[in-house]
C-alpha cells in the first residue's frame, strides 16, 4: 500500500525524486499547505472508495497515518 500512496502524493504535490517514508510528515516534510491536504485526501477517498471525514484529517499527519487509517476502514494492502 505504501508504494501506491506515494505515487498519490507524488502526483497530488507534482514532486519527484523526494524519499517518501511512513514517518514522511505531510505539511512540514513535503510543505503541502490546506489545498494540498485536500487535494491529497479527495485522491485518497477516490482510489480507496473511503470516506475521510473532515474532523479525522487533523490525526492524519504522516503517510503512515493515512495508511493506518485506511487500513483501519477496511482497506486491504
Amino acid at each position: 500500500m505504501l508504494e501506491r500512496v506515494k505515487e498519490i502524493i507524488e502526483e497530488q504535490l507534482n514532486i519527484e525524486d523526494v524519499e517518501i517514508t511512513e514517518e514522511t510528515r505531510f505539511k512540514e516534510d513535503l510543505d503541502a499547505d490546506s489545498l494540498d491536504l485536500f487535494e491529497l485526501v479527495d485522491a485518497f477517498q477516490e482510489e480507496y472508495g473511503v470516506e475521510i471525514p473532515p474532523e479525522d484529517l487533523e490525526q492524519i499527519t504522516t503517510v503512515g497515518a493515512i495508511i493506518k487509517y485506511l487500513q483501519d476502514k477496511g482497506v486491504e494492502a
